[in-house]
């Protein structure tokens, strides 16, 4: 790639990275990797973990330190990490996203029907919702009660827990259901999780005949200490159960819930934290509300990235103008993208499509159709960022997302683009994109947290 040949073709990581060394660091990397994402599950459980590990780098909140973070409703995360150059020589910045698709709780979840305790759901974000039917599911979240006390809850992760399932329809009798397309076949409101099915003892005093639905409340009651009113001030989410796993004969893939965006979450934070002291200030943005439009006070339209450079500003450069320093940053969209797949390459136009193993993918631009609701890279960012890659020796690829007019998705790279700084999309090639079991390559994380360094290292 960096050669002076007159063609270009992306290298398989696994050619390039063939040393003992790489392999140590690589296996090493994608063990840290699967307990990550076995052990956050939701935004909230993702900060959490992250905040543990800076904390113990030396990040602190006070912004007048040279490495220093922030957090939004528990849910985003400011990053900073003092250059050798000003900040009025610009910065370099990775965002990413926490959320991921799932169910959520209704604010009122709790009902018995036909002997079975269950519980009414809204989908977040771009589901497949037939991939939600038999197969376990874990509760986690937050309740808040009206005294403001937090209670966690986690349940369906350990092996001595329960754990929940939403119901499908027997192929005996689904003749109407297979007959409908498929946006029809499987309604959201009947996306409801199951939650029990034992009644409550029987009391002579109780007018209530819904046993079933007391005894979930009774659980819940002696477990979190919570009554039914408290599940309007709660955030539950309905993930899969279970963790994270290799795949394949040779482990060479790693499927889990949630590799968009957390691959690029893990592969961004560690590089971070194994990069050298930069030439230019490092932040790293964490965000929430990704998969729903990056709406809200923790999504990416908010102004907690705009507040929180303006107080590093005054901290550390008191005076300079913050649009001066917005002008001359560089910035990665961090997010993955739909690789080639193999029982389905139709969707794709090959010659700009992506392969697992190839590396971290560049994606110049988003959106549908006629590029719309693109961030579109232009050219001479999109010449130096390669550049960067090739003079570190590592692989990356060019790509969009599948054939024009076919679909489309978008990024937050448009909301920072709005300030002026130069920003394109890149991370690695996903396959089962918003399943609960989506596919990675193991050498594409290890090849995206190096080219995701080299670029906060630039």
């Amino acid at each position: 790639m960096a050669d002076n040949t007159l063609t270009f073709e992306s290298r398989n990581c696994w050619e390039v990275f063939d040393g003992p060394e790489h392999a140590t660091a690589m296996n090493d990397l994608a063990v840290r990797y699967v307990d990550f994402l076995t052990r956050c599950k939701t935004e909230r459980e993702t900060v959490d973990y992250v905040t543990d590990i800076v904390r113990n780098a030396g990040y602190g909140e006070d912004f007048a330190g040279d490495k220093v973070f922030r957090i939004m409703r528990g849910k985003t995360m400011f990053l900073a990490r003092r250059g050798k150059r000003p900040l009025s020589e610009g910065f370099r910045l990775l965002g990413a996203h926490a959320d991921a698709p799932r169910l959520d709780f209704k604010q009122h979840p709790l009902y018995e029907d036909c002997n079975i305790g269950l519980a009414k759901t809204h989908y977040y974000g771009g589901i497949r919702k037939y991939q939600w039917l038999s197969r376990p599911l874990a509760l986690h979240g937050v309740i808040v009660r009206q005294d403001g006390e937090v209670v966690k809850v986690n349940i369906g992760e350990d092996a001595n827990d329960p754990v929940f399932t939403v119901l499908d329809l027997l192929p005996h009798l689904a003749y109407d259901q297979v007959e409908k397309p498929l946006s029809k076949a499987f309604e959201a409101e009947k996306l409801n999780v199951v939650l029990g099915h034992a009644p409550a003892a029987k009391d002579e005093d109780d007018k209530d005949d819904k046993r079933i639905k007391k005894q979930v409340l009774t659980l819940l009651n002696a477990k979190y200490g919570i009554v039914e009113e408290d599940l309007f001030s709660a955030e539950l989410q309905v993930v899969p159960a279970g963790p994270a796993r290799f795949v394949g004969l040779d482990g060479s893939l790693i499927g889990s819930y949630a590799h968009d965006d957390r691959i690029c979450v893990f592969t961004g934070l560690e590089a971070l934290l194994t990069s050298e002291q930069p030439e230019h200030t490092q932040i790293v943005l964490f965000w929430d509300k990704e998969e729903i439009g990056s709406e809200g006070s923790t999504g990416a339209k908010s102004l907690f990235f705009e507040y929180c450079l303006e107080d590093l500003i005054d901290a550390w450069e008191p005076g300079t103008r913050l649009s001066h320093v917005l002008m001359k940053a560089k910035a990665v969209s961090a997010d993955v993208h739909g690789g080639l797949d193999p029982d389905y390459q139709e969707v794709h136009e090959k010659l700009n499509s992506s392969l697992l193993g190839h590396g971290p993918v560049f994606c110049k631009f988003t959106g549908h159709r006629g590029k719309v609701g693109a961030n579109d890279a232009h050219a001479e960012y999109v010449g130096w960022i390669r550049g960067v890659l090739n003079a570190a020796g590592i692989p990356w690829q060019m790509a969009e997302l599948g054939k024009v007019d076919l679909g489309g998705g978008g990024t937050v790279a448009k909301y920072l683009a709005v300030y002026g700084m130069d920003i394109i999309d890149f991370g690695p090639s996903v396959l089962a994109m918003h399943s609960p079991f989506e596919i990675a390559s193991k050498v594409d994380v290890y090849a995206t947290m190096l080219a995701y360094r080299a670029f906060l290292q630039s």
